[in-house]
């Protein structure tokens, strides 16, 4: 685990009085029990992750058929989505990771039904623009189509092995 520094503490900590001030004001978080939410560890993630955006942590040996916040050993964030130009996605993240705190560990139809009920609807379309951010910061290689002009950032090369998903084109590898 990465631990905060200061920065992002008052960062990790402004986002969770956000979000929770969100959760009061929302009708379907009136009928669940959110006790306990403030009192969750925040912390980050390590930087250079790309798939993850944030993750519960649960303490070891906790039951999982009955989970409660005070069973989740801390939260953790994307560092990168404490920068300004994320923080609407970074509350619908933090926002999506209290619903695992609250005992919701499956992405099922109920889990989306909560997860859906966030009031910043456009927030949530940003995850993909946040994962393409994350590749390409990460990438050492761009796989070009020379047909389309597509780009896939990657951090190996592709030889010649890959092909481009819209036209079929074979990719061709650009180095960083």
């Amino acid at each position: 685990m990465v631990k905060p520094n200061p920065d992002q503490k008052i960062k990790l900590e402004h986002l969770r009085s956000i979000v929770l001030d969100l959760m009061q004001d929302m009708e379907i978080w009136n009928q669940i029990d959110t006790e306990g939410l403030e009192q969750i560890s925040l912390g980050v993630l390590r930087r250079n992750a790309t798939q993850r955006h944030g993750v519960t942590r649960w303490k070891k040996g906790v039951d999982v058929s009955n989970l409660i916040p005070s069973d989740v050993e801390e939260i953790n964030i994307h560092p990168h989505l404490l920068d300004e130009k994320w923080n609407a996605y970074a509350a619908f993240v933090l926002h999506h990771e209290y619903i695992h705190a609250l005992g919701f560990r499956e992405h099922d139809k109920r889990f989306r039904y909560l997860e859906k009920s966030w009031p910043g609807s456009k927030a949530i379309k940003h995850g993909s623009e946040f994962t393409e951010f994350l590749r390409f910061k990460s990438a050492k290689w761009i796989w070009e189509c020379k047909n389309c002009d597509k780009q896939f950032p990657r951090k190996k090369p592709s030889r010649g092995m890959y092909k481009c998903r819209d036209c079929n084109t074979t990719l061709r590898d650009k180095k960083l």
